[in-house]
């Protein structure tokens, strides 16, 4: 971390984490930070369903709640955005204070509750930046009290299709109750079968990503894959938040209930997600997502399995120059190895990590 960095950084966490990341978002809107992404480089470009990505690395979803700076992170070296979760009415979410650093771990607690504006406010700010370029993927989600919530997904597929370089589906957010039960065999075909359906019929067809809890069993992963398979979504995004503890250094604040995203979260994420490619086999696009914090780590996902990769918490505490730092590892990286593409490395560690233990 530069020194520039540290002292964003010190400055930043002089507030609560909600107002800082208030700030954050009003910096990269004003141009600021002004950080030099690394050159572009073939060998990193990916090309996963129809979209051509310029690297595999990408911010996840939780960041831009509600799309006002796609294309500011764009500029900070991701090789794609992903905006959202945006419900189809604004809502406040849970009560404050619901985030909550555990600095000792490199993690943080949110029980944010999809906090966001609305379609109509996302719709608008991108529809603005239409024919702007670059790779914006929209996560869509259901407001807290809709009587229907597959037809909240619905709506998302109709408002956003036309926007967005891909559509998620966000069923796995652990401060919606009731929301991950929508990964349960039943209700997931229902929603996966009404959502292509909802594709169909609107005026432009972007691929579809299911986004999943790392805090499933073997059978439900199961489970999971399968209707993935028979319903021909075009990939999965592994993994959300989870409401594990282990592997914290500190307990400070661990009582805290809500999602656990950051460095604890590695293993658990990167489990799962090897353990849905060998699943879903070969063919079937997975963005890797928990503790990416480095380019090892990134690597490490795609050894896995990850076709490509996300971050969020990993730039709380590094600053917004890490994924430019990210990028650059991962070219040093393939030139090192002498690697034609950085596709060669997927699934090379596939089977040792499907095979750990996850406590």
């Amino acid at each position: 971390m530069s020194v520039l960095d540290r002292i964003g950084q010190k400055l930043l966490f002089s507030f609560d984490p909600e107002t800082a990341h208030g700030l954050s978002i009003a910096a990269l809107r004003c141009g600021l930070p002004v950080a030099s992404p690394p050159p572009r480089d073939a060998r990193l470009e990916v090309s996963v369903c129809g979209l051509d990505f310029p690297n595999p690395l990408g911010m996840a979803a939780g960041y831009d709640k509600n799309a006002e700076v796609p294309d500011a992170l764009l500029k900070l070296g991701f090789g794609f955005a992903e905006v959202g979760t945006v419900t189809p009415l604004p809502q406040p979410g849970n009560p404050k204070p619901r985030i909550f650093r555990l600095t000792a771990n490199g993690a943080v607690i949110n029980r944010l509750g999809f906090n966001n504006e609305g379609h109509d406010a996302a719709e608008k700010r991108l529809a603005a930046r239409k024919g702007r370029g670059g790779i914006v993927g929209v996560n869509i989600g259901a407001n807290k009290d809709s009587a229907d919530r597959i037809a909240d997904y619905e709506r998302g597929v109709a408002r956003f299709a036309a926007l967005a370089s891909y559509l998620t589906v966000n069923i796995s957010s652990p401060n919606t109750p009731g929301l991950r039960n929508m990964q349960a065999r039943e209700q997931l075909g229902e929603l996966l079968a009404r959502v292509v359906a909802a594709r169909a019929a609107a005026s432009a067809q972007p691929p579809v990503f299911l986004k999943i809890a790392p805090d499933l069993a073997e059978a439900e992963l199961e489970d999971i894959a399968a209707e993935v398979i028979e319903k021909k979504i075009d990939g999965v995004i592994v993994s959300n938040t989870t409401l594990a503890r282990t592997g914290l250094r500190s307990t400070a604040f661990a009582s805290e209930t809500g999602g656990l995203s950051g460095r604890p979260l590695f293993e658990r994420s990167t489990a799962v997600l090897a353990r849905i490619r060998k699943l879903l086999g070969p063919k079937m696009a997975i963005i890797g997502v928990g503790g990416v914090d480095s380019a090892e780590t990134a690597l490490e996902k795609m050894r896995a399995g990850a076709d490509l990769v996300q971050l969020y918490t990993g730039m709380v505490y590094a600053g917004p120059a890490l994924p430019g730092r990210l990028v650059a590892g991962m070219a040093r990286f393939v030139e090192r190895e002498r690697l034609k593409s950085i596709r060669d490395l997927r699934d090379s560690a596939c089977e040792r990590w499907a095979s750990k233990l996850i406590s």
